[in-house]
């Protein structure tokens, strides 16, 4: 590409002592920081290094499947409302991540066995090589230490957990399909009487020309339920080994069939360090 160069000694006697130079194009001359100061503000770029940000467990969990809610009497006669979790064929370790291959300590856990047909072959070739029976559920659970765990190994729940005991429980909650913001978000509705024209519908959404759109995050009508959520601190009322259930005292997300994730109550300061 030719570039143009121009002199200036003919364009007048002030201009005759000045030196001759040269204007080249702007998109092949790189600016300076005289020139465009502008154009030099120092950004700091953004650390893109993978962090396992999981949640750490207060200990190792189950999983197990919502059967119901009924009524429990307590020795002194004070009626408890509990839900009632049934364990399926599982619970077992398939396997043990470490700080050294891993980066992070964790246990993975299956549940509820089921048939070869029903899994791929990657999961099949991954509990196989575990050496343990075909599983539908997988989790993990991040822990501090997995020194005392080990492939194919059986978690019971009576081992684990003993009356009295607090617990995490979380599952998927039910699914409402789509809603209006009355039901949704527990909106107030309009009068019902014949002159009002706004009974359960929205309303205003937002301003004019300023801010002239609608914020994030604003309440309105939409997908509600199924979704999963975490009811913090139960306390289990009965566990029966017969049966193989255990009552946990309160309401837990989900409808019966649904699967369970049951863990120990995080206690800052406990069995959670405080950083």
């Amino acid at each position: 590409m030719s570039i143009a160069y121009l002199s200036l000694p003919s364009l007048g006697h002030c201009c005759q002592k000045s030196p001759t130079f040269s204007l080249k194009s702007s998109f092949l001359s790189k600016p300076t920081k005289t020139q465009f100061s502008f154009a030099f503000k120092t950004t700091q770029k953004r650390s893109s290094s993978h962090i396992v940000s999981m949640s750490m467990e207060a200990g190792v969990g189950v999983m197990g499947t919502k059967l119901g809610m009924m009524s429990f009497f307590e020795t002194d006669g004070t009626v408890v409302p509990v839900t009632v979790v049934g364990f399926r064929e599982g619970n077992i370790v398939t396997q043990v991540k470490t700080s050294a291959t891993d980066g992070y300590d964790a246990v993975q856990v299956g549940y509820r066995r089921v048939r070869d047909k029903k899994l791929t072959k990657p999961e099949l070739g991954h509990l196989g090589k575990a050496g343990v029976i075909p599983m539908r559920h997988l989790q993990e659970f991040r822990l501090q230490s997995v020194e005392e765990f080990e492939t194919g190994q059986k978690l019971d729940v009576e081992e684990l957990f003993k009356e009295g005991d607090l617990v995490d429980v979380s599952g998927t909650t039910i699914g409402k399909g789509f809603q209006g913001g009355i039901k949704r978000h527990n909106f107030k509705r309009g009068q019902m009487s014949h002159g009002s024209k706004s009974h359960r519908a929205l309303g205003s959404i937002g301003a004019g020309t300023t801010p002239g759109r609608v914020y994030k995050g604003k309440k309105m009508p939409g997908r509600m339920g199924g979704s999963k959520r975490k009811i913090r601190k139960l306390k289990i009322v009965k566990i029966d080994n017969d049966l193989k259930v255990v009552m946990i005292k309160g309401a837990v997300p989900g409808k019966p069939g649904n699967l369970l994730r049951i863990t120990p109550a995080k206690i800052v300061g406990k069995n959670i360090p405080k950083n």
